[in-house]
């Protein structure tokens, strides 16, 4: 249905699929209004035609369009339309120039150093956006773009949890990246900003030795882990 050249209410071109996940596509894309290059997240069909899901995706925008921080990736726009007879919601980013954590991580470890300085801008990033009431829920290298001056912007706020809009997450629903799940979120606990310091922490664990603290052949075992095993030390 998308592809390279799809307009969005006669303004947005996409250009090409940066990745995808759940909730949906992102792509690169061309304003043609303010001529400029922007990333857009393209829900799935499936969720847009989910009245719940639509609801709580615009609520999201609306949240993350109020917050203003260096480590946050800025929200310009959301919209719907009509492509190929279906109705499409997306949400207009900035779309941020450089390499995302994990890819970093497949050709090693980082050193302490810049562990340490990483986790203080994600730290400090989350902390504005728990300020306002929003958690990011998936906080992971893969949502960490690392910019070309080295400093770090946290995306992908997709499946956020508005605390003012607690009641439009599905009840049961598990959002999270099983790698990176804090125990909280595969239980009936409510969430909290914990889940994102938790999932930092993993990150940070991440950085330093070059693999998941927890691992196993399906996400129920991965899970299972966080609920009941402790956590591998460190190396010296």
């Amino acid at each position: 249905m998308l592809g390279a050249g799809t307009s969005l209410n006669d303004r947005y071109v996409l250009a090409g699929r940066l990745g995808g996940g759940g909730m949906g596509e992102v792509w690169r894309a061309d304003d043609t209004v303010l001529g400029r290059a922007v990333a857009i997240k393209v829900l799935t069909p499936a969720l847009t035609e989910n009245p719940t899901f639509a609801q709580r995706f615009q609520n999201e925008a609306r949240a993350m369009a109020t917050l203003r921080h260096p480590g946050v990736v800025n929200v310009y726009d959301y919209g719907t339309c009509e492509v190929d007879g279906r109705q499409v919601s997306f949400l207009v980013m900035e779309y941020v120039r450089g390499e995302s954590l994990d890819r970093i991580l497949h050709r090693g470890p980082l050193g302490p150093a810049a562990t340490m300085r990483l986790v203080a801008e994600v730290g400090d990033a989350l902390a504005a956006a728990h300020a306002q009431g929003i958690v990011h829920r998936d906080v992971k290298p893969a949502n960490l773009m690392i910019r070309p001056d080295g400093s770090v912007a946290l995306t992908d706020f997709g499946i956020a949890h508005s605390v003012s809009a607690g009641h439009l997450t599905a009840t049961g629903t598990m959002l999270c990246s099983a790698g990176y799940c804090a125990p909280e979120m595969a239980t009936a606990s409510d969430v909290t900003p914990a889940v994102d310091v938790y999932a930092l922490g993993v990150v940070a664990y991440e950085c330093l030795t070059g693999h998941l603290p927890f691992q196993g052949d399906t996400p129920v075992q991965i899970i299972f882990k966080h609920l009941h095993s402790p956590i591998p030390p460190l190396p010296r």
